[in-house]
């Protein structure tokens, strides 16, 4: 079998007296990830999501708040009606009526919450402890005799005193709750005081815990992986993390950190993971940060040339997984840091076979062009290569350019003053244009002792956006009808064009010597 993860051997050391098995992946993305703000799904794309997190192969899915209006209700209903194999889950608050709704979109479970910190207490629902376990079991109960199962969250947990939080959870279980979750609401817990609490948790009651992170802190991941170190059995996800405020733990960064780092065996399709990543991205509006882990643009992607030969050499070097187990590829990207192992792997890809001689000038041109502050694509890439196939070797060029100034404005004539090296010989010329351009060439033209015509100009952007590298392409012929073609890449029009220009001089130049020789 191929090995596809490489991971520290230290964390089989800290692993051999724990018994981490049987984790359950309830994803939230279509509730919790739905209340980041500015977004909001409509019935099919929530059905959408449901349909690939269902492929994908997740435990749980709540669907939504059926409470919150029509729309919502009727969405989670459509999701219910689907047929999944996930459970279909709706949230509700310690009520009859939040209940109600919930039962009517016929979902498999009710997730029941109601905030138990002193805060809350006090602040929002100015009610006793009392009152709220009392409202608490009466939910769990209304629910379960329903049919269904049921979760229950003390919302603000982190924040509530442990014997409360117990008594709450002895109550609710008494009550025939299947699940009780551990909402860390505001992210304020640290990873070895979640390890803490979930331990004095599991220790004292025997359903299954579950826990529910906020990324405040950006802890919301490592709390999880710490509340499962102590026996949680369900961890509560979304697709990119999204949800309220600084969002939850990331599905991705969850479940793939479980499976290569804890070595938990699930029946989940991980290969779905970058897919649905782009889908939820694309129908929420929210970009993916390039750097985020697992299904960031950048996330398998090489650029320093001791990474990249490294990389090339065995992946695993800077890899700790096979992209491919998340639905990814190793991607080598060329910019200031690159070296010549990347742009040769790059290049013989695309079929482009160049010496080593031209691969060390295209690195060179590669870092020029990024310390620019433009960002080279693939395209462009193929592009600056395809200018060295045919082009003419430094050493047999007899014209080669040494300065260039141009001066261009606002009611001033273009007016270029080029210097050129014929053969060992300085030279030096000016003339006018229609544009920058165009006085550019014509003091070129000006200097070189045979007559050249410009029969073609080509101007492409190679890839789009204002600051894309630019393709010249210009066609020459000369007084005796021999042509050269020129071409050269650059972020300048102008100088892409005059080094287009002196390439095909060049040219015309080695093929007229070949023709007198035949």
């Amino acid at each position: 079998m191929e090995e596809v993860i490489c991971v520290s051997d230290y964390n089989k050391k800290v692993l051999e007296k724990m018994n981490i098995q049987g984790i359950k992946i309830f994803d939230t993305t279509l509730r919790d990830g739905e209340q980041t703000p500015g977004v909001a799904f409509n019935i099919e794309e929530k059905m959408k999501i449901a349909e690939s997190l269902d492929l994908l192969g997740v435990d749980a899915i709540e669907a939504g708040f059926p409470i919150t209006s029509a729309g919502e209700k009727d969405a989670i209903k459509k999701v219910c009606d689907m047929g999944l194999k996930a459970k279909v889950c709706g949230l509700a608050r310690s009520n009859k009526k939040d209940i109600d709704i919930a039962l009517e979109c016929n979902v498999d479970r009710v997730h029941t919450f109601i905030a138990t910190s002193p805060i809350h207490r006090e602040f929002k629902l100015k009610m006793s402890k009392e009152e709220i376990m009392r409202k608490a079991i009466e939910g769990v109960e209304y629910a379960k005799d329903h049919g269904v199962e049921v979760e229950f969250s003390c919302e603000d947990a982190t924040r509530t005193e442990l014997e409360y939080l117990k008594e709450m959870h002895r109550a609710v279980r008494d009550a025939g709750a299947d699940y009780i979750n551990v909402p860390d609401t505001v992210g304020t817990i640290m990873p070895k005081a979640m390890r803490y609490l979930i331990k004095e948790l599991v220790d004292d009651i025997n359903i299954p815990i579950s826990v529910h992170c906020h990324n405040d802190f950006g802890l919301a991941v490592a709390n999880s992986l710490a509340a499962v170190e102590s026996g949680a059995k369900q961890v509560h996800c979304t697709i990119n993390g999204l949800g309220e405020r600084a969002g939850n733990a990331s599905l991705e960064e969850t479940v793939m950190s479980l499976m290569a780092l804890y070595g938990v065996r699930f029946s989940l399709d991980t290969t779905r993971l970058t897919y649905i990543s782009k889908l939820v991205s694309r129908i929420s509006g929210v970009v993916v940060q390039p750097n985020k882990a697992i299904v960031g643009e950048n996330a398998f992607a090489h650029e320093s040339g001791i990474h990249v030969h490294g990389v090339l050499s065995k992946a695993f070097c800077y890899e700790p997984l096979t992209p491919k187990l998340v639905g990814r590829e190793s991607e080598i990207v060329v910019g200031k840091h690159t070296g010549i192992h990347a742009v040769e792997k790059k290049l013989k890809d695309f079929g482009i076979g160049l010496t080593k001689e031209q691969i060390l000038e295209i690195v060179d041109e590669v870092k020029r062009i990024r310390e620019s502050g433009k960002k080279i694509t693939d395209e462009d890439l193929i592009a600056i290569a395809a200018g060295y196939v045919a082009k003419v070797p430094d050493e047999e060029k007899e014209v080669k350019l040494e300065e260039m100034s141009i001066i261009s404005g606002l009611h001033i004539t273009p007016t270029a003053t080029a210097i050129l090296n014929i053969n060992g010989n300085k030279k030096i010329g000016s003339n006018i244009g229609n544009g920058a351009v165009d006085a550019a060439l014509n003091a070129i033209k000006s200097i070189v002792p045979e007559k050249i015509t410009l029969e073609e100009y080509r101007l492409e952007a190679i890839t789009g956006g204002s600051d894309a590298l630019c393709q010249v392409s210009v066609r020459i012929i000369n007084e005796d009808n021999i042509k050269a073609i020129g071409k050269s890449v650059g972020s300048d029009i102008v100088m892409t064009s005059v080094n287009a220009t002196i390439e095909a001089i060049n040219k015309l130049r080695k093929i007229g010597k070949e023709a007198k020789t035949k």
